[in-house]
C-alpha cells in the first residue's frame, strides 16, 4: 500500500455560478520515504493539489488517500511549509516552533516541547534568534523557523508549497541542501514522505526521488519522471553530468511541448 495515493481526482471551482475543472482525472502514488516533486507552469494546479492532501478542500470526484484511508480534513499526521512565511508574528521563534510539537505530539509537557523546539531549531542553525519574533528575522531565517516547526512536529508526511520562492537565489541553494540534510537525517530514522511543490525544474531534479509533471486547462498529470541519481547527492557532482543535462533537457522539453500544445501547436518555436 503507497503512503499516499491519489486516483482519479477532480477538483471544481464556482466563480459567479460557473464551475470549471481546476485539476482533471488526477492519478499518482507518494511511497513511504518518498520525496516527490509536483512540477509545472502557473495555474496547472500544484497548490490546489497540495490543498487536498492537506484537507483543506475536498474533490468533487475521485479520491486522495493516506495509509488507505481518505482524507476529510486538515489532520496533524501532516506537516507543512508554506511559500509564503506562516510563522505567527506575535510568538518567539522558539514559541512557533513549540506550538507546532504541541498540536502533533499531544502528551508532552511544556518542558518537553520546548526542549524539542531547542533541538530544531539548532538544526536550522538558528539557536541564537529562538527569542526573536518573525519580523525581526530575514526571509530566510524565519523559512528555516518554518522547516524546523514543520519537522519538529515529527509527522511521517510533510507537505511544501514552493517554500523557497521568494528566497534570493543563495539563500534558496542553502535552504535546498538544508532540507535534503535534514530529510535524508542519520539513517537511524525513518524518512519522511514529501510532496514537495515547484515551478524550478533543477531544485526538482535534485531534491526528488520521482517528479509528477502537471498540465494546465485543466490540470492533470503531464508525466511521470524518475529520477536517477543516487543518495547522498552532491549538487556539484550531479549538475556537470551528461545524465543531469539529459534529465533537465527532457523535463524541458515536455514542459515547452505541453505550452506549446496550448498557444499554436507545430507552428509554435520555443
Amino acid at each position: 500500500m503507497s503512503k499516499i495515493e491519489v486516483k482519479n481526482l477532480f477538483v471544481e471551482y464556482s466563480d459567479n455560478n460557473k464551475s470549471f475543472l481546476a485539476l482533471k482525472d488526477i492519478s499518482f502514488r507518494v511511497e513511504e520515504g518518498e520525496f516527490v516533486s509536483v512540477i509545472g507552469s502557473s495555474g496547472c494546479g500544484k497548490s490546489t493539489l497540495l490543498s487536498i492532501l492537506l484537507g483543506l478542500k475536498l474533490p468533487a470526484s475521485g479520491s486522495a488517500t493516506i495509509d488507505g484511508r481518505s482524507i476529510t480534513g486538515a489532520g496533524t499526521d501532516r506537516g507543512v511549509v508554506f511559500q509564503h512565511y506562516s510563522l505567527f508574528p506575535w510568538m518567539t521563534v522558539r514559541s512557533n516552533v513549540a506550538f507546532g510539537v504541541k498540536q502533533s505530539r499531544k502528551g508532552l509537557s511544556h518542558r518537553q516541547r520546548l526542549e524539542i523546539a531547542d533541538r530544531f531549531l539548532e538544526k536550522v542553525n538558528l539557536p541564537d534568534f529562538a527569542h526573536k519574533y518573525p519580523f525581526q528575522l530575514s526571509g530566510g531565517m524565519q523559512q528555516r523557523a518554518a522547516i524546523a516547526r514543520a519537522l519538529a512536529m515529527d509527522t511521517d508526511i510533510l507537505l511544501m508549497d514552493e517554500p523557497f520562492g521568494a528566497i534570493d537565489a543563495k539563500n534558496r541553494t542553502i535552504m535546498q541542501e538544508l532540507l535534503l540534510s535534514l530529510w535524508e537525517g542519520d539513517g537511524k530514522t525513518a524518512k519522511k514522505t514529501v510532496v514537495f511543490v515547484t515551478h524550478d525544474i533543477d531544485e526538482a531534479i535534485f531534491l526528488s526521488d520521482k517528479i509528477v509533471m502537471l498540465s494546465n486547462s485543466p490540470g492533470h498529470v503531464f508525466r511521470e519522471i524518475t529520477v536517477p541519481f543516487v543518495r547522498p547527492r552532491n549538487r556539484f557532482a550531479i549538475f556537470g553530468t551528461d545524465a543531469y543535462s539529459k534529465l533537465r533537457n527532457e523535463l524541458m522539453s515536455l514542459f515547452y511541448l505541453d505550452v506549446a500544445e496550448k498557444i499554436g501547436g507545430d507552428e509554435v518555436v520555443i
